[in-house]
């Protein structure tokens, strides 16, 4: 496996190493400083990044490299430079490249044309890296036992519903996404493909449209903001209308397991999709989350760089 361009692309050995690693790394971040020693890492971002590009540069950073933080309009990609010539030319300089960007189609051309492991940081479409550091928060606080645990995902169902409902398949677990129905429902596609994993690893998968029923008993309550960069402004209040039964709020908090915890992979809107009440409150673990995109994107790295992910091929 020389990418992680969707999250479909890990097999369940590679999670499970993914995360030992990055365990590992939360307790000793510089216990490998030489593997990116005297080698760079470029991180290619078309959208803003708070998070990301933080755990990204420090990544590199706690394993020896240098990053190499690139914008969007730095590139001559703006000015026509094709993506594969770009790859090739990135290629000769850096040891592996991070990109958060809007179409998985670039990301994937990326892929094809680099010789080098490509990293997906986010896209419309999926975001691997950062359901990573979900489920090492998840492993943190429930053990990797999650027989009998329900991991519900409620509200947009856009990149983040799509990687909550593949890899939770990956994972074997029972998850549930709860959207509105129609315009901004999860991808039939998305949902396909967690269906087909499901199918080999035993998870169950459920794509519902009532919040209380998907909140029910459920050990994790997820969440992402209501607009994304790049929605259309036009469809403000016409989606946060519909978004709204959706929001989680103290009472469709205590729905869920008695030990059941909040998620967020932020940033968040208190008062849209999350109350203040929630997010702030003893049953949320966004800031150790939030954390772990860190530890999870030099697990990537430094596997990735070695060859030893092997894939869901």
């Amino acid at each position: 496996m020389k990418d992680l361009l969707r999250t479909e692309d890990l097999s369940p050995a590679d999670v499970e190493l993914l995360l030992d690693t990055a365990a590992d790394f939360a307790k000793q971040p510089l216990r490998s400083t030489n593997a990116l020693a005297n080698r760079t890492v470029a991180i290619y971002m078309t959208k803003p990044s708070t998070r990301t590009r933080l755990a990204s540069e420090t990544a590199v950073a706690h394993l020896g490299g240098t990053p190499i933080f690139i914008r969007g309009d730095d590139l001559q990609i703006g000015r026509g430079e094709t993506i594969a010539d770009t790859a090739k030319v990135i290629s000769g300089f850096a040891s592996a490249l991070i990109i958060r960007t809007y179409a998985q189609a670039d990301v994937d051309e990326l892929g094809l044309h680099a010789s080098i492991p490509v990293i997906n940081a986010l896209t419309d479409a999926d975001h691997p890296t950062q359901l990573l550091a979900d489920w090492l928060t998840i492993r943190e606080v429930f053990g990797k036992d999650v027989a009998g645990r329900k991991f519900t995902y409620v509200g947009d169902g856009n990149n983040m519903a799509h990687a909550w409902l593949t890899m939770g398949a990956i994972m074997g677990a029972h998850v549930v996404v709860a959207t509105p129905p129609d315009k901004w429902a999860p991808a039939a596609i998305a949902v396909a493909t967690a269906q087909a994993i499901a199918a080999k690893t035993g998870a169950k998968i459920e794509v519902l449209n009532d919040p209380e029923a998907a909140a029910k008993d459920a050990s994790v309550l997820y969440t992402d903001v209501w607009m994304s960069m790049g929605d259309p402004e036009i469809e403000r209040e016409e989606k946060l209308k519909a978004l709204s039964p959706f929001a989680v709020t103290p009472e469709l908090m205590s729905l869920t397991a008695k030990d059941g915890i909040f998620l967020h992979c932020l940033p968040a809107h208190r008062g849209e999709e999350v109350s203040a009440e929630v997010i702030d409150g003893p049953r949320s673990h966004i800031w150790r989350e939030a954390y772990h995109r860190r530890t999870t994107i030099q697990a990537i790295l430094y596997h990735l760089v070695r060859g030893e992910l092997k894939g869901n091929y």
